[in-house]
């Protein structure tokens, strides 16, 4: 009797293993498509949406985000796109409560940063490099030029041929009056290479760079 017990032991064993390989497939699988799908919505919104509409449409996804973050407790990808849209929230609808969301966005990127710095191709140091110069500095904010910069250019060290880093580091440039040295950033940027998951986000920041570099074409 001991040869069976044995054999069915080990079998049980081998069966637990594949199963705990089958549930961290899983778990990913649904995580990346959590994350395609944030970012799917997140285009839409920000990009494709009447503006009359475009309130409802990130309360929506403020709450789909905040139910991935639930979901996935221990990773930064949701808190990152969490953050996102949050900040897009408030750049597109302002409002009394657009002070309170940018803030929030930031705790939602520096809570990231604890758990992975490196999600997402240094996402969480464009995020922040980009509501540290957008942001209002003190007293009405926590705006910070110097900040952002720190930020920007450590998203660039992370992602150097990224349309986004490229994209918000010149246009960072462009508030600081450095016209020519801007548009070699918004160039790069336009010339990043295509996201294949993302072509609503990529046709909309392009139409964003060709927009900025029109505004300097005259300045130097």
């Amino acid at each position: 009797m001991i040869k069976p017990l044995l054999t069915l032991t080990v079998k049980i064993t081998a069966l637990a293993f594949f199963a705990l390989i089958f549930t961290a497939v899983a778990y990913a699988a649904s995580l990346d498509d959590t994350i395609q799908e944030l970012q799917k919505e997140w285009a839409i919104a920000n990009y494709e949406t009447d503006d009359s509409k475009t309130e409802k449409a990130f309360e929506d996804l403020t709450i789909k985000a905040e139910e991935a973050v639930k979901s996935f407790p221990d990773k930064a990808e949701p808190l990152i796109w969490n953050a996102i849209i949050v900040s897009s929230d408030a750049g597109k609808n302002g409002g009394l409560s657009a002070l309170g969301k940018v803030k929030k966005a930031r705790e939602l990127l520096l809570q990231a940063e604890k758990i992975n710095p490196d999600a997402l191709h240094g996402s969480i140091y464009t995020s922040l490099g980009s509501l540290y110069y957008q942001v209002p500095g003190w007293p009405l904010g926590f705006g910070d030029d110097d900040q952002a910069e720190k930020y920007l250019k450590k998203a660039l060290e992370m992602n150097p041929d990224g349309i986004d880093p490229n994209y918000f580091y010149g246009d960072f440039l462009i508030e600081e009056g450095k016209y020519d040295e801007a548009r070699k950033y918004l160039n790069k940027a336009l010339n990043a290479p295509d996201r294949s998951a993302r072509p609503i986000a990529d046709k909309g920041r392009r139409a964003e760079i060709k927009a900025k570099l029109e505004k300097i074409k005259d300045k130097s």
